[in-house]
């Protein structure tokens, strides 16, 4: 049995501003945790070292850089994390390689050199592109700074960008998330990811909700922006990412079909399929030192950078992989079922049963599908799915 394709994900955990919707590892540089560059990618570079053979001799297809703000950071620093990253491990000849942006720190004199050290895809957070909803939000930059940050990117070099939208903003009409949209998509972004800002326990917003559309306007939000992104030439390819030209995220799809994937950096997790002798499967997640100080120095701590590690039992391994199998629309092929889990097609269809017998999934057998309902009420179907 063939091990999955593995990807890696970098975590920068500073910013400029806690968000109030943020519930990521993110940490306010100015706010006690200071951003020391040079030692956090000293720290980067030994924590890659420790995780490398995981790869089990595979290549790196796709690298996620998040955060926390990535774009705070250097191109000289992110050249000299490359340079190490290549010198330690083999890396697809055209591995996709993403880099979150601030369009508030997304320095101009900085994104020539972001390309050079090898980073060719780039997702501005931008979030919204209304002053109002900005501020409320609490995002550093404004709406003129949005688009500059996107011309500035094309200049740069960068021909594969992504735009970050959040729609059902405090206020917010279907006209104006209209208007988000449609301004957005003027700029002729490869990518758009459009997604409903919800209210994440430990945030500024779940303490202190603010006043959200209803649920109908919710929904005629996300009716009418689905139908104009795919009357204007976006494939929805997943729940809330939209694609031209076959400009779908490789990291995240790496995720959706149950891949694995090393993570180092504050707080970042990881996935990793282990055969055994027997050609047994097992899939393990594990997750490094969360807090910025504490993980820097865990580089001469003997425990390395390592927080914790689990294996995955088989009553939880299905309910993993259908939570992100079934996030894409043309869902995945029944056989990766087998390949990422090693359990039988018999208990595949245990664990669809109750889900198609709501009519909830694709009548194709040869996949693992929602249809259009199951689109729509995709947490009902995870809930019929977990029948362990």
């Amino acid at each position: 049995m063939i091990l999955p394709s593995i990807a890696l994900y970098i975590h920068v955990p500073w910013c400029i501003k806690k968000c109030p919707y943020c519930d990521f590892n993110s940490h306010q540089a100015d706010a006690g945790a200071g951003m020391d560059e040079a030692a956090y990618i000293d720290a980067l570079i030994d924590d890659f070292k420790a995780d490398a053979p995981m790869l089990q001799g595979r290549a790196i297809s796709a690298v996620f850089i998040g955060g926390g703000t990535p774009s705070l950071f250097s191109d000289r620093g992110y050249a000299r994390l490359f340079e190490a990253l290549r010198a330690n491990a083999a890396f697809d000849d055209h591995a996709e390689i993403t880099m979150e942006a601030n369009p508030g720190t997304a320095e101009r004199r900085y994104l020539e050199g972001y390309r050079e050290a090898g980073i060719n895809r780039l997702s501005l957070g931008v979030q919204s592109l209304d002053e109002t909803a900005l501020r409320i939000l609490g995002r550093i930059h404004g709406r003129e700074e949005a688009l500059s940050a996107f011309a500035h990117a094309r200049s740069a070099g960068f021909d594969n960008i992504n735009i970050d939208l959040m729609h059902g903003l405090p206020g917010q009409t279907v006209a104006s998330a209209m208007d988000d949209l449609k301004t957005a998509e003027a700029l002729g972004p490869e990518h758009l990811s459009w997604y409903q800002l919800t209210l994440e326990p430990n945030t500024a917003f779940y303490s202190r909700p603010p006043d959200l559309p209803d649920e109908d306007t919710l929904v005629d939000i996300q009716e009418s922006g689905h139908r104009w992104l795919e009357s204007v030439g976006y494939a929805r390819y997943e729940i809330s990412a939209y694609a031209r030209g076959g400009r779908q995220s490789r990291h995240n799809l790496n995720y959706w079909t149950f891949g694995d994937y090393l993570g180092i950096g504050a707080g970042a997790h990881g996935k990793i399929t282990h055969r055994g002798h027997d050609g047994e499967l097992t899939v393990s997640r594990y997750w490094k030192t969360r807090q910025p100080e504490a993980y820097l120095r865990r580089r001469v701590d003997p425990r390395g950078f390592l927080a914790g590690q689990r294996t995955i039992d088989a009553e939880e391994l299905p309910l993993e992989f259908l939570m992100n199998a079934l996030r894409l629309v043309e869902g995945v092929p029944s056989s990766l079922w087998y390949e990422r889990t090693g359990l039988s097609s018999e208990q595949l269809q245990a664990h669809l049963l109750p889900a198609r017998q709501r009519g909830l999934l694709s009548s194709e057998s040869s996949r693992i599908q929602v249809n259009d309902k199951g689109l729509l009420f995709l947490n009902d179907v995870l809930a019929l799915c977990d029948i362990a």
